[in-house]
Parts: structure tokens; C-alpha cells; sequence
């Protein structure tokens, strides 16, 4: 079976490891050591340059033409147990959202779990804001993906680290992600 390069809408897509200057440093590493491991990574994650000012999912979508149910919004959540400090990077469909005060916060083992703060989810990720995505983040951190993406013909499309562009692979293949751990019920219908 041959794998082909993912495509949406009217963007102009191309193998990510052909263009890692469009992504972000931690993300480029991340798709290397990826690809190292897994082959399908090279010739199944694409990215694609963007206006900025599109990056939000409802401009992006409206602008290129593309499906609601194929963005992937990724949110970074915390809390604490004790002195213990617990990040996550939570990976919902767009059309849903995450379910951080009852399914994550659960997961997590913590009292409370909130949005982590947008300077430390910049800083400490390396990515911008508005771009962060699951691809890239710190080892130390969970991935937390909603089972959504892990079907047969699921396309996740996302941030790449910047809001220059957007990557995009077959859900399946993010649920396979070094580190990603697939969690039924993670979003919730808006």
C-alpha cells in the first residue's frame, strides 16, 4: 500500500521534513526523531504556509475551505498534587472542547486543573501562541488525545509551532506519537 501525502482545502501542502523552516525549532526535532523511529511520518505529515492572521480554526476554515471536523485545537492544562506540578497537552476536534474540570483533571490526579498561563505555554513550550501543537512539546509533559482522531480516514490538522503555518497528518498517526496516550471522551460537544 503506498502512503500518500495528506491534502486540504486550497492550501499548498508539502512533506513537513522538506519544510521544516515552517515550523517551530522543538517541532522540527520532534518530526526528525519522529521520522527516525517511523517512516510513514516522512512521506504522511505535511505543513503548509499560511497568513498569520488566519491561524485561528473559524478564519483558517472559512478562507481555505476547509472541514471543521479535521482541525485539531491543542490546549495546555495544569495542576498540582501536592507539590508535584502536572502538565498536559490536551488534543481535542475544533468542534469540541476540552473537558478540563472533570475528564482532564481526573487524568491528571489533581484537585483542579486549569489552562496553563499563555507566557509560560510560550515560554516553556518554544512555540507561539496561537500555534502550540502536541508535536514538539517537552517530554516531561503528557499528550493527551482524544480518541476522535484515532479512526480510519480522521485527518488532524494543527499548529506547527508557529502561526505562520499548520501541519497536517492522518489522526492515526498522531495517535501514535511518541508519548500520546488516546482517551475516549476527552471533548465534548459544544
Amino acid at each position: 500500500m503506498t502512503l500518500t501525502l495528506p491534502t486540504l482545502g486550497d492550501l499548498a501542502w508539502a512533506p513537513a521534513l522538506d519544510r521544516l523552516d515552517l515550523v517551530a525549532p522543538p517541532v522540527a526535532d520532534a518530526l526528525t526523531s519522529w521520522a527516525a523511529a517511523d517512516p510513514r511520518v516522512g512521506r504522511l505529515v505535511a505543513v503548509t504556509e499560511i497568513d498569520p492572521d488566519h491561524a485561528d480554526t473559524a478564519t483558517l476554515n472559512e478562507v481555505h475551505g476547509l472541514p471543521p471536523e479535521a482541525s485539531a485545537n491543542c490546549v495546555l492544562v495544569s495542576g498540582r498534587r501536592g507539590e508535584d506540578e502536572r502538565i498536559a497537552a490536551v488534543v481535542v476536534a475544533a468542534h469540541t472542547r476540552a473537558d478540563v474540570n472533570t475528564r482532564v483533571r481526573k487524568l491528571l490526579d489533581v484537585r483542579k486543573a486549569s489552562f496553563l498561563p499563555m507566557d509560560r505555554a510560550v515560554e516553556e513550550s518554544g512555540m507561539e501562541y496561537g500555534g502550540i501543537t502536541p508535536v514538539g512539546l517537552p517530554a516531561s509533559w503528557r499528550v493527551l488525545v482524544d480518541s476522535r482522531f484515532d479512526a480510519d480516514g480522521v485527518l488532524a490538522l494543527m499548529g506547527s509551532g508557529v502561526r505562520r503555518s499548520k501541519l497536517l497528518m492522518p489522526g492515526s498517526l498522531l495517535a501514535t506519537m511518541p508519548g500520546a496516550e488516546v482517551i475516549e471522551d476527552l471533548g465534548v460537544e459544544r
